[in-house]
C-alpha cells in the first residue's frame, strides 16, 4: 500500500471514508448503486465486470463473484470472459458485454458505428447507459484501489 493505514483501521473504510469523507461516501454510494439497482442479467453484468477487473488487475475484483438471489455465475466463467471472442459459453448479450468492457477500458475512441449497431440490436438505450455507468464505476474504482495498493484488502463498501 502506498497509503499509511493506522493500526486497526480497515483500509477501504479509512481511505474512502475517513481520508476523503465528502468524495468517498459519494463514490461508495455510486459503487454500490451498480449492484443494487442493476436491471442487467447476471451473466452480462458479470461478463462486463470481470473483463474490467481483468484489465484493471484489481485483485479483489478478480476474486469477487456477484450473487443474486443465491445464484452466482458458474465455475470457469472468468476463463470464458478471458476468451469472450471464441467461447461457446456466451450468448450474444454476454459476449457484447465483455467486448464493450474491453473496448471501453482500452479503446473508447474506437467504438465505431458498427459496434453500436450490434449493441442496439441486443440492448435497449437504457441498458446501454446502465452498462456504461457500471463499467465506468468498475474501471475507475478498481484502478483507484489498485493504484493505491488497497485492492488486495478490498471489501465492497456499505452505506
Amino acid at each position: 500500500m502506498i497509503i499509511d493505514i493506522p493500526e486497526g483501521k480497515e483500509p477501504i473504510g479509512y481511505v474512502w471514508g475517513e481520508m476523503v469523507p465528502g468524495i468517498g461516501a459519494a463514490a461508495a454510494n455510486f459503487s454500490m448503486a451498480v449492484y443494487e439497482h442493476t436491471t442487467l442479467g447476471l451473466r452480462e453484468f458479470e461478463a462486463a465486470r470481470l473483463r474490467t477487473a481483468q484489465i484493471n488487475g484489481c485483485v479483489f475484483c478478480l476474486d469477487w463473484r456477484t450473487e443474486r438471489d443465491g445464484k452466482k455465475v458458474e465455475d470457469g466463467f472468468a476463463d470464458a470472459v478471458t476468451a469472450w471472442r471464441t467461447t461457446d459459453a456466451f450468448d450474444d448479450r454476454t459476449r457484447l458485454a465483455a467486448e464493450y468492457a474491453e473496448r471501453y477500458a482500452l479503446d473508447h475512441h474506437g467504438l465505431d458505428e458498427a459496434f453500436w449497431e450490434r449493441m442496439r440490436a441486443h440492448y435497449s438505450q437504457a441498458e446501454i447507459v446502465e452498462l456504461s455507468m457500471s463499467i465506468g464505476s468498475w474501471l475507475a474504482f478498481g484502478r483507484l484501489n489498485h493504484v493505491l495498493g488497497i485492492d488486495s484488502v478490498c471489501v465492497l463498501p456499505t452505506h
